[in-house]
């Protein structure tokens, strides 16, 4: 626009801004936008602060014109520089959050940001074609500026806001009495944001006494005008009786009336009252549908509850598959809890297939968020491998982590690593350091760890009875290691005297438990025939029980009462399997009376070739009696060989 063209507008009679806004209205409501445009962009120019305004809301609503607030903005300014309310109230708001350009294909700011790069007269195109920019940023002193503006000229919901401002210091010092004035002002107009505000202030005691009864009363007055957050307040005061009697009932009500309102804190919270049938009935249908309205708003305590809600099978079978998926989605939020539960249900395969490179990641990303117990995870994941690069210097960072948040199993193998030099330099003051924080914890793992590291060969007794006690308070709460030890213990080792029949009531307990190791100690207890606790027959039973878990020793033994019928009756067939079972476990005397049971063909036919190949593991574990029966195999093959060769000369 030219400059003659401006002075003609600007000398444009009152009467004829007017008329020019009024047909731009006319046109408005007829639809006919861009003539609406036209006619107020005329007035606007020429001074009418309304007809700019208009202009502005066409802008910012993309009606008739491009949608753009930056020249929202720009004619926003023009009318609230005239004295108009409602730009300077909108101009406060802009300002207050700013406006970022939109993208897409068809987005001015992404043919904005081609155009400039294509060539420097494309950046000059684009000047013109946006000569306000395609974006707003935020600017708290300019929102401050105009909100007080439209605060002080009376618009309710601007002295609403400009409490907020006072209240949080948005673009002027925090001034907790001013925002009070403010609240007030715009209450008594009639604004339930400013009733609402008034609540918070005094439930809150934001410069004034707490007074729940009078937060209570502001409460009410906003919720009676339909102000959600208003009711799911008061719903809150009910269901714990501040500033209100107490009445779940009355809790619930205002709950579902928010919940009604798409309110994703009452729908949360009317979930919860349902599924437990407080203040309401109960109707677990009805508690899903809220809780999963609100979980697929992103409310976190919802995608919690809701997680949980399937991984409990709450009035149904379990859902883990649906579980995982809610979990994974406060995990994704940052919730430290679900990202270590979705670790472990990728490491266990739970509602997921199993993964150990998600669960290693998803540990890592629970450690890093602060959660203790998944340090340790990620922590044995590095120490073995295990889902990651095998890594035993990070491995030890995370267990020291996890160590000085008090996971008694990381102190464990913490002191474990440096007692045996793993992955770190061997250090016995640090081992005997942290296996005494784990068994000063209380934790059994920790006694035992403890109680074995101080078992050294040349141990005083004072240390070797200091042992054995943290031993027997490990034992006595069911930790079967510590039960095993002191079986040990009682056999005669580091200086304690020999006791069988104490020894045999540790290893029982351990056996009893379903430990292999002890049921083949006290197998061998009740199979010695010099035993106070001697019974051939127990002996056997627990051998079989020990030898069924997969005990090579204990199926070595079995083999061998089976052959000579010691506790249960003879049966060379059976002797042969279990000393093959042992066999395979590279037990060396199994493997070779296996090789010498299918040499004579006792328990099952002779088959010289399968003797052979147990002669041969036995003899390459270095047994002697094996190497010179695999000579003599070979010797014998040699010698009828020469003598097949004689017989056919002839």
């Amino acid at each position: 626009m030219t400059v003659a063209a401006r002075s003609i507008l600007g000398r444009l009679l009152p009467a004829s801004r007017a008329q020019a806004f009024a047909r731009g209205e006319g046109a408005y409501e007829r639809g006919a936008y861009l003539e609406a445009y036209r006619h107020w962009r005329v007035a606007g120019e020429a001074g009418h602060a309304g007809a700019a305004y208009r202009v502005g809301l066409l802008y910012a609503r993309g009606e008739g014109v491009v949608r753009s607030l930056p020249d929202a903005v720009a004619w926003y300014t023009r009318a609230a520089e005239g004295g108009n309310v409602e730009a300077q109230f909108q101009l406060g708001l802009i300002h207050l959050n700013g406006a970022a350009a939109p993208l897409g294909m068809n987005a001015p700011e992404m043919w904005r940001r081609s155009s400039a790069a294509r060539s420097e007269a494309g950046g000059k195109i684009q000047a013109l074609v946006f000569p306000h920019g395609t974006d707003v940023p935020p600017d708290a002193q300019l929102a401050f500026r105009w909100m007080h503006a439209a605060a002080e000229a009376g618009h309710a919901e601007a002295q609403a806001f400009l409490g907020d401002f006072h209240s949080n210091g948005t673009g002027c010092d925090k001034d907790l009495a001013a925002a009070l004035t403010w609240y007030r002002a715009s209450a008594d107009e009639g604004s339930v944001r400013g009733a609402f505000a008034l609540g918070d202030v005094y439930f809150q005691g934001r410069g004034v006494p707490v007074d729940y009864p009078t937060a209570a009363q502001w409460y009410d007055k906003a919720a009676t005008e339909g102000h959600v957050r208003a009711q799911v307040a008061l719903a809150f005061m009910h269901l714990k009786g501040t500033g209100l009697a107490e009445d779940h009932a009355e809790a619930a009500r205002r709950f579902a009336v928010a919940a009604s309102h798409d309110d994703s804190v009452a729908q949360y919270h009317i979930g919860l009252m349902r599924l437990s049938g407080d203040g309401v009935a109960q109707d677990i249908g009805k508690a899903e549908t809220a809780l999963r309205k609100s979980a697929k708003k992103g409310y976190l305590p919802a995608i919690l509850a809701l997680a949980e809600f399937y991984a409990l099978g709450t009035g149904s079978q379990p859902d883990l598959c649906e579980a995982a998926n809610w979990y994974l989605a406060a995990a994704e939020q940052g919730n430290a809890q679900a990202q270590f539960l979705v670790g472990r249900f990728h490491a266990t395969g739970t509602g997921v297939a199993p993964n150990l490179r998600e669960a290693a990641k998803w540990f890592l990303r629970a450690a890093e968020n602060g959660h203790t117990t998944a340090a340790y995870n990620v922590a044995v994941f590095l120490l073995n491998g295990t889902g990651v690069a095998q890594d035993g210097a990070a491995a030890v960072r995370w267990f020291e982590r996890a160590s000085e948040a008090g996971i008694a199993a990381a102190q464990t193998q913490l002191g474990r690593l440096y007692a045996a030099g793993q992955a770190v330099p061997r250090d016995a003051g640090l081992a005997g350091e942290w296996l005494h924080k784990a068994a000063a914890g209380g934790d059994p793992d920790g006694k035992t760890a403890y109680a074995v590291f101080l078992l050294q060969p040349d141990a005083p007794p004072d240390v070797v009875a200091r042992a054995r006690g943290l031993l027997t308070e490990a034992a006595n709460v069911g930790f079967v290691p510590a039960a095993l030890q002191l079986g040990q213990l009682a056999m005669g080792r580091f200086g304690v005297a020999r006791d069988l029949t104490e020894a045999a009531r540790w290893f029982g307990k351990g056996a009893e438990a379903g430990n292999a190791e002890a049921q083949y100690a006290i197998g061998m207890l009740h199979l010695d025939a010099s035993s106070p606790v001697h019974n051939a027959g127990a002996g056997a039973a627990w051998m079989a029980k020990a030898a069924g878990a997969g005990h090579g020793a204990a199926q070595f033994q079995l083999g061998v009462l089976y052959c000579t019928g010691n506790g249960i009756e003879k049966n060379l067939a059976e002797g042969i399997n279990w000393y093959e079972a042992a066999a395979r476990q590279g037990h060396a005397m199994a493997q070779y009376n296996a090789a010498v049971m299918l040499s004579n063909g006792q328990g099952r036919e002779a088959d010289r070739e399968a003797a052979l190949g147990w002669f041969q593991k036995a003899a390459e574990q270095g047994m002697a009696e094996a190497q010179v029966a695999v000579g003599d195999t070979y010797r014998r093959a040699a010698e009828m060989a020469k003598e097949d060769s004689s017989q056919n000369s002839l």
